[in-house]
């Protein structure tokens, strides 16, 4: 099985159609690495995937999608799963992830990440379901923390504990949104270093970090807005425990032009190096 643990790709972000053209021509080379929503490429031609290919020429790429539904209780769709290994198999990216969570069911995709309960029960399901999607990728799975807005009663472990289950037992590696890391504890209430804590060092592959929406009583995982200050401080205590692990920028709405990203980015550089030579 490949992609075991990857040195760090250094500080990238998340490839976004209006970005196409900067980063071929006179932003080229200014960021080290790009992720790729899988989703918008899993077709057999056409604009996205002539940009891809030429893109890819000049950044490492890694793949990221939404809808593998890791922790549903449909059986895998192993048609979409083939076909993410074909987009793989195409763009060679440095590692493939996707959510730990569920996004449908009975077939129907709801189009959003849905929290799964902190279970033993689950924790068996959803390792089952990696092992069978590894095996099909040839290549180990990276899960993202989602960020949630309820709890279920019947939860037996903190979400901490339930990742490094997973991620131990399934012999998978982690993506962790430091974000999500936030935005989670301020809807639960739970401390957020007590999660970087939880979390094994040795599991880590990548960072996002994003910004989010502040509605008073509760925050939502908008990736429309800056990366907070919170989420920044946060961040410097993940790199001083995690160390130098790839990290990027996401921005999914409100997309400003490049050199806005870029300067977002270099912030991230400059707390990092901070945070490990501490």
């Amino acid at each position: 099985m490949t992609s075991s643990q990857v040195n760090s790709l250094g500080f990238g972000l998340g490839l976004r159609p209006q970005h196409y053209e900067a980063l071929l021509g006179e932003h080229r080379g200014s960021v080290a690495w790009l992720e790729v929503l899988t989703d918008n490429y899993l077709v057999p031609g056409g604009r996205p995937l002539h940009f891809l290919e030429r893109l890819r020429a000049h950044y490492p790429v890694v793949l990221h999608g939404v809808s593998m539904s890791i922790g549903s209780t449909d059986p895998l769709n192993l048609d979409y799963v083939r076909s993410v290994k074909a987009l793989a198999d195409r763009v060679e990216p440095a590692w493939v992830s996707d959510h730990l969570c569920w996004t449908g069911v009975e077939g129907v995709n709801l189009h959003d990440l849905m929290p799964l309960p902190f279970t033993e029960e689950t924790v068996r399901h959803v390792v089952s379901r990696v092992h069978a999607v590894q095996d099909i990728l040839g290549r180990r799975l990276v899960l993202e923390n989602v960020s949630t807005y309820v709890t279920f009663a019947a939860d037996e472990m903190s979400e901490w504990e339930f990742l490094r289950e997973i991620a131990e037992r399934a012999d998978c590696r982690l993506l962790l949104d430091v974000n999500n890391v936030y935005v989670s504890s301020v809807n639960h209430g739970f401390d957020p270093h007590a999660y970087l804590r939880g979390v094994p060092v040795d599991r880590v592959q990548q960072f996002h970090l994003a910004g989010h929406s502040n509605l008073g009583d509760y925050l939502i995982d908008t990736h429309d807005e800056p990366v907070c200050e919170e989420v920044w401080q946060l961040y410097a205590a993940a790199v001083a425990r995690f160390g130098a692990v790839s990290t990027m920028i996401e921005r999914d709405d409100k997309i400003p032009d490049l050199p806005v990203l870029l300067a977002e980015l270099e912030r991230a550089r400059a707390i990092a190096l901070t945070a490990e030579a501490a």
